[in-house]
């Protein structure tokens, strides 16, 4: 079994990158929240590509997960997650516990406004900010040249961009590609809550984006293709629909009604029983 060297504290994960740095490495970091998938190993073949060295997090962030949510349910197994790191070439683990990250007194919040509002900034209020502190943390902790972010979190991607570049942390920040299953279902680890009849169901999210992105190129209003969206996630038996919706592929801002002009992303969130899948895809 190979095994894979694992930090539990800030100054243990500082000793070994900067000792990689003295010796003229470059580091890249993958922050995960662990219940690991190739979606994820496939962040960490990205960041081999983009430094000699690799780090990976493993965190589950209690700040970004509002009341009611799956924190406590939140799947865990570290040692399986190591075992994948290791085979997939990541050098470091950094699997801190929640008083390592947050000591007591803790008291410093941190608000990216504008990119962080809308889709799910509004459907959960809270979850950016906790999203933008434990990645300011990290990236301040870790001090890597390259962090990688896969894009199916695209508003977390793109508030994550915003907070590194307004906070001058020296790190480039990496988008990686979707992972999907054959069906085209994005890869997450919430995934594992859903019942096989809803594992039938899940990959029509995925087909409405790919849809909505031949209608907008084709020249169809945003307006239709939002409202189009949002009737077959019906009809294919989503539950509650967060957002089906056509926004600017930077700052997510709102689109006119009307044909897109320039680069877009079309993002959708929605429920099947206890199930939020949520997905993207570009369009331009």
């Amino acid at each position: 079994m190979t095994s894979i060297a694992t930090a539990r504290t800030v100054a243990d994960l500082r000793a070994q990158v900067g000792a990689w740095k003295q010796a003229g490495e470059r580091v890249a970091m993958v922050p995960t929240m662990g219940a690991l998938h190739e979606g994820h190993l496939s962040l960490i073949a990205l960041a081999r590509t983009e430094a000699d060295r690799v780090v990976a997090s493993i965190f589950v962030n209690p700040t970004q997960f509002g009341v009611g949510e799956d924190f406590d349910a939140y799947p865990r197994g570290e040692a399986r997650d190591a075992e994948l790191l290791a085979g997939a070439g990541c050098d470091l683990l950094f699997a801190p516990g929640v008083g390592e990250m947050y000591a007591p007194g803790f008291s410093t919040t941190i608000n990216v406004a504008g990119v962080s509002e809308p889709l799910d900034g509004a459907a959960r209020p809270g979850h950016f900010g906790g999203v933008a502190l434990i990645v300011a943390k990290l990236l301040i902790q870790c001090g890597p040249d390259v962090a990688v972010f896969g894009e199916k979190d695209y508003q977390q991607l793109q508030v994550i961009r915003r907070l590194v570049a307004d906070l001058d942390i020296p790190t480039r920040v990496v988008g990686a590609p979707t992972a999907r299953a054959a069906d085209g279902l994005a890869l997450s680890s919430r995934n594992a809550y859903l019942t096989p009849a809803e594992r039938e169901i899940a990959p029509a999210l995925a087909a409405a984006l790919a849809e909505a992105g031949r209608r907008l190129r084709a020249g169809e209003s945003v307006e239709r293709v939002e409202a189009t969206g949002l009737a077959a996630l019906e009809r294919a038996g989503f539950g509650k629909i967060d957002y089906f919706e056509v926004r600017g592929a930077g700052d997510l801002a709102r689109l006119g009604p009307g044909p897109i002009e320039g680069e877009a992303r079309i993002l959708a969130a929605a429920f099947l029983g206890r199930t939020r899948l949520i997905d993207n895809m570009a369009v331009g």
